[in-house]
């Protein structure tokens, strides 16, 4: 099967990449409409990638990746392994993980506080990040710009689980500052602002922790220089040109991405 092609279903949309059997096809519809049973939301679509890399030298050359409409919210979430049928199980328990996540952030919003799972999955850890791709010199492959969106923590939190960001950029609605949100620490979410809040922090639905320190100003070279000797999944920084916030990143390739604000 070559591809890209679509294979027609009844309530899911399946597109696969590569070699792909109907059987797996078929597989990955039954996986995730077993999980979409389980939510309290109506899901209006879903759409799942199924692809394989012909490339020897990738490690997990399987990915599968979801996008599910539910009740008008967009929930996407992406997986790689060994083979796209393990892929595909990844692919499903992070779903049911992802879509009890919203359903908790639904409940912040309606006045309750939800509570980070112990055995929840993280993208990003306060571990040494290792790529799953090695390469021999990793490069800056990828800019992103977009104007980041005023936003309140709980809201970027919102955000950042909707669409199954490790890290989220954005404004924050505060202080007026470009600002992350991110996965980690003892309650499961932390935030960065470009420099530190003068005064009380302002009440969250949502716990998070907040970092006390300002962003370093660097240039790009040096953001890269600084997260490759540090071995952080991501690096939020103030640009040497301009003072605004860049977030540096590794890709599932072994090279960097960059997001930058518009304007």
């Amino acid at each position: 099967m070559s591809g890209p092609h679509r294979v027609p279903v009844a309530d899911v949309e399946i597109v696969t990449h590569g070699h792909v059997t109907g059987y797996l096809a078929e597989y990955a519809r039954q996986k995730i409409l077993e999980v979409c049973k389980h939510t309290r939301e109506p899901v209006l679509h879903v759409r799942v990638k199924l692809g394989v890399s012909g490339d020897p030298a990738v490690p997990r050359p399987a990915r599968a990746q979801a996008n599910l409409d539910v009740n008008g919210g967009l929930l996407r979430s992406g997986v790689t392994a060994p083979t796209l049928r393990e892929a595909v199980d990844l692919l499903q328990d992070r779903l049911r993980h992802r879509l009890a996540r919203m359903a908790q952030h639904w409940t912040a919003r309606r006045g309750g506080v939800p509570a980070p799972g112990p055995h929840e999955w993280r993208h990003v850890s306060d571990q040494p990040y290792r790529s799953s791709a090695a390469v021999e010199e990793p490069q800056l492959v990828r800019h992103k710009t977009y104007e980041p969106a005023r936003a309140t923590p709980d809201e970027a939190v919102f955000d950042m689980e909707h669409l199954d960001y490790d890290v989220h950029l954005f404004t924050d609605e505060h202080t007026g500052q470009d600002a992350v949100v991110y996965r980690t620490g003892p309650t499961g979410y932390r935030l960065a602002r470009l420099r530190p809040a003068q005064g009380p922090e302002p009440p969250a639905a949502v716990p998070l922790t907040v970092s006390e320190k300002p962003a370093p100003r660097l240039t790009p070279a040096e953001a890269v220089e600084r997260l490759n000797l540090a071995g952080w999944p991501f690096l939020f920084f103030a640009d040497a040109t301009d003072g605004r916030g860049r977030l540096l990143y590794h890709r599932h390739d072994g090279h960097y991405g960059l997001v930058t604000p518009a304007g």
